[in-house]
């Protein structure tokens, strides 16, 4: 274990003097390769080049793409009518609203800070406007929004699947009902709390107001249906259903809704690729980072070690859940999946642990590192909306933090949950 010792130590000691994970990646392995290894530089230098030359990559910027048109064009505000109208006269009825709208928009968007935004955005100012504590709002919006990266598209599943060997298509599917019973945890604590403390409730909707309102949104839910059905029917790859839903955005936005005008897309594609170049920076790291685990055979030496404290399965998915959410201390979730699935997922399947259940796995543990501090994203994107500071949001969203975790426990040592559907729909 002494390389692995001198591999980790040279990253930690990198992170600790405040150089962004992405570039501590790149030069721990320099670092490495110059006085450990006799690795030819060029190996590296190639290996910057063919490690992101993969099919798969491309459906991140398309994601982001999809995402970003999504934000600006009515999809979002159209969704919370049609939430709205359905639940609005429960008891917390517009945060209920504000839950089921974040659902909505992660099943077409793939992206946890675009949920917040895009549903906090308007959803926060509502709330506040109607009596609900501000607290309140931020902390539902907080954690809702992390269901962005679980339901159908997400980019960490698409990182996951390229770190190792699995099926976007089946990752994509098995995060369906994992999705839709956070959801309906997150919606319970919300309904008891709203009751417990007697916050507004709206005036129930009609028939006809809930059918005009779902009428208005079922060009932006549509988009599930031609990723799902495209996908499973094999008319398209997870990749080109990317692609397919970007464009798709792009014409629902611009000559639908026409909430966004024609001269605003080049703005949208600006920032676009700002983030995917991001994203793309970090991979091509941790790419380097990969090749020098595996020409070193540090993953299986970690397998063989951890396989040697004789855990077992339970033992094993909960030492996983236990350092994930510790390295989400310090981590963001891109970079903690390119780090760690390569050194964990092999003793996983020596285990017998399926690989799609793990990545839901592992995708749960990112979405509760997104909703506490110090890295948490969500926290920051709603500390922009709410003007509150972070530790007031901090306290906020702990209610939806616990739930969360007991929903973490459930993904973990429930994996018919996540494979269900994968499995009836043939896709593993």
């Amino acid at each position: 274990m002494g390389k692995v010792g001198i591999v980790f130590a040279l990253l930690i000691a990198l992170m600790l003097t405040g150089i962004p994970v992405s570039i501590a990646l790149g030069l721990t392995v320099l670092m490495f390769m110059y006085l450990l290894t006799q690795v030819p530089i060029e190996a590296v230098a190639l290996k910057l080049f063919t490690g992101i030359e993969k099919f798969e990559i491309m459906a991140i910027p398309f994601f982001i793409l999809a995402g970003n048109f999504l934000t600006h064009g009515g999809v979002a505000k159209r969704m919370i009518n049609f939430a709205t109208s359905m639940v609005g006269h429960w008891h917390g009825g517009l945060a209920l609203a504000g839950i089921i709208s974040c659902a909505m928009f992660a099943l077409v968007c793939g992206s946890s800070v675009a949920t917040v935004v895009a549903i906090g955005s308007i959803i926060l100012p509502a709330m506040v406007k109607q009596g609900y504590p501000k607290q309140f709002g931020a902390g539902v919006i907080i954690t809702a929004g992390s269901l962005g990266i679980l339901m159908l598209p997400s980019i960490p599943k698409v990182i996951y699947a390229i770190s190792t060997n699995t099926s976007i298509g089946a990752l994509f599917v098995a995060g369906l009902f994992p999705g839709m019973l956070l959801t309906a945890m997150l919606c319970a604590t919300t309904w008891f709390l709203a009751k417990k403390n007697g916050y507004p409730r709206m005036k129930k909707a009609t028939w006809g107001e809930r059918w005009k309102a779902f009428r208005e949104s079922i060009w932006g839910l549509l988009l599930v249906v031609i990723i799902i059905g495209g996908i499973y029917s094999g008319i398209f790859t997870a990749t080109e259903a990317a692609a397919m839903s970007a464009v798709y955005a792009f014409l629902i936005s611009v000559f639908v809704y026409k909430d966004m005008k024609i001269a605003n897309t080049p703005k949208v594609l600006v920032n676009s690729a700002a983030l995917s170049a991001m994203l793309l920076y970090i991979i091509t790291n941790a790419v380097l980072f990969s090749f020098l685990m595996a020409h070193e055979n540090i993953p299986q030496q970690m397998a063989d070690w951890i396989l040697g404290k004789e855990l077992g399965r339970a033992g094993f998915l909960f030492f996983t859940n236990i350092l994930l959410l510790l390295a989400g201390n310090v981590m963001e979730p891109s970079s903690i999946i390119l780090v760690m699935a390569p050194i964990l997922h092999p003793a996983a399947i020596r285990l017998g642990i399926d690989s799609v259940h793990f990545g839901i796995l592992i995708d749960a543990n990112m979405e509760v590192g997104l909703c506490h501090p110090p890295v948490g994203l969500n926290l920051y994107v709603a500390s922009g909306i709410s003007k509150m500071s972070i530790t007031e949001l901090t306290v906020a969203v702990m209610p939806w933090l616990c739930t969360m975790l007991v929903f973490l426990v459930i993904v973990t040592y429930w994996p018919g949950l996540s494979l269900w559907l994968p499995r009836a729909m043939g896709m593993m």
